[in-house]
């Protein structure tokens, strides 16, 4: 499930919140990211149990509109698609996943306002009308109907945001990764496949002599970094002399250390895709001058290293 890019991050932020408490052992930051890496899978699992409590409203204002006292010809006769959708059935049938998620102790019962603003949205949308309508009735088009709603109604929602932070310190960025996740899980059931708890590292799904334990990644570039942060600290105030260390934005410092113990304790890794990795990270965590300011620094750094020996690649053209 979490590819290098989402474990170099997870390791970013856990490194910089080592570094901001001033305390912490190894041991709190390496359970700390285990935490976090956990943690995507759970967000996951919680978002993926939206489609049976979406659909138990659309069947309760089915049911609510034709116990009026006066109902319309239309709520006589409501269209049920939504209601009866063959996806909200699979899921609350299926034993693994329910067990799961009662395990987990998750629930969306005390968020139904919440879903229930999240259904109004979607009623109102042509893709929503489109499904309604079509003559087409299978899982396939149900799982379709919800890859859209995981695709347009979840992110950027003010009310969604404030549930997953107040329940988890990890989930607030982690969403548009799990949402993903979850897209590919209905794309699987569409074509007839089963639920399965998805693999926590992308290496867990793959087989072969070469292949690469990422969660001994995480790890070891953890430890890299936290037990070399000062040595590289030191490194990165001398190359840049002219400047006043608190001029340097802090999380720039931290990305540009992780990226020398990247590609010091990592001989394996090409140095262009060390340095590409953390300058694309500090796009997201640094200000809109920190691409340029990561890159260099990096790049000037890593050749010197280099040089001196203190960096040594493995195999043809990783320099």
């Amino acid at each position: 499930m979490l590819n290098r890019r989402i474990l170099r991050i997870k390791v970013f932020k856990t490194l910089y919140s080592s570094e901001l408490k001033g305390n912490s052992s190894l041991a709190e930051a390496e359970a700390q990211l285990e935490a976090s890496c956990e943690a995507t899978r759970d967000l996951y699992l919680f978002m993926l149990g939206t489609v049976s409590p979406l659909t138990e409203i659309a069947a309760d204002r089915i049911y609510a509109a034709k116990r009026k006292f006066n109902p319309t010809e239309e709520e006589k006769n409501p269209n049920t698609r939504f209601a009866d959708n063959a996806l909200a059935k699979l899921l609350d049938s299926d034993p693994d996943f329910q067990k799961l998620f009662r395990k987990k102790k998750f629930s969306w019962s005390q968020y139904d306002l919440v879903l229930k603003k999240i259904f109004n949205s979607i009623v109102t949308k042509d893709y929503y009308a489109a499904y309604m309508q079509s003559p087409e009735s299978s899982l396939k088009a149900d799982c379709k109907l919800f890859i859209r709603i995981f695709e347009e109604e979840f992110v950027d929602n003010d009310d969604l945001a404030s549930i997953l932070e107040e329940m988890s310190i990890y989930w607030g960025e982690d969403l548009p990764y799990a949402l993903t996740y979850v897209c590919k899980t209905l794309e699987s059931l569409g074509r007839g496949g089963r639920w399965s708890l998805p693999a926590l590292y992308l290496s867990e799904t793959k087989q072969g002599p070469d292949v690469e334990d990422d969660r001994l990644f995480a790890r070891n570039l953890l430890r890299a970094g936290y037990l070399n942060y000062r040595k590289y600290y030191d490194m990165v105030s001398e190359s840049v002399s002219n400047w006043d260390n608190d001029r340097i934005v802090s999380t720039d410092m931290c990305i540009i250390i992780l990226g020398l113990a990247e590609a010091v304790a990592f001989p394996t890794i090409p140095v262009k895709v060390t340095i590409n990795e953390y300058v694309e990270i500090s796009k997201y965590f640094g200000t809109p001058k920190s691409k340029l300011f990561v890159n260099g620094i990096l790049d000037r750094l890593i050749q010197k290293m280099s040089q001196e020996g203190q960096i040594v690649k493995s195999g043809k053209g990783l320099l």
